[in-house]
């Protein structure tokens, strides 16, 4: 896989910095290259915090994690470095790409974030990256990395 200059992130992908899940070492290896090349970009879209919200508070209300917890790695997430870009331009992008691929207009915006850039979206969703493959759109998938 050729090396990445800048691409987005999504929730799926952000969110296993912070809770153990399938992919958690890879996106921790991921991010941590990132600090290794500081020219390397990571773009999300503003909604990418409050998925991240989202999904910590189903860790505190179904899995037991200690709201203090939670609080702190969505602290930790805003502290990366992250350029974050306004959905409210790409609102009518989302949207269509949304219409297009049936998929949800949370996903567009990603897919939207990284077609505006010019850049990949990676993702941990394999079912994303899977309706994305044979598209306009570049897509990786979080499980394809060899880091």
């Amino acid at each position: 896989m050729k090396p990445i200059h800048a691409c987005v992130v999504d929730a799926s992908v952000g969110i296993k910095l912070f809770v153990n899940e399938p992919l958690s070492d890879v996106a921790l290896s991921f991010f941590a290259s990132a600090a290794d090349a500081p020219a390397v970009r990571r773009h999300v879209p503003d909604l990418f915090f409050v998925e991240c919200a989202n999904v910590l508070w189903k860790y505190v209300s179904r899995y037991g994690l200690k709201p203090r917890a939670a609080t702190r790695y969505l602290a930790d997430l805003h502290a990366l470095r992250l350029a974050v870009i306004p959905t409210s331009a790409l609102t009518q992008a989302a949207l269509k790409i949304a219409m297009d691929l049936s998929i949800s207009v949370y996903d567009a915006f990603y897919v939207a974030t990284a077609q505006f850039l010019n850049v990949p979206l990676v993702t941990a969703d394999k079912r994303l990256a899977r309706l994305l493959a044979d598209t306009e759109f570049q897509v990786m998938y979080l499980g394809d990395f060899n880091i």
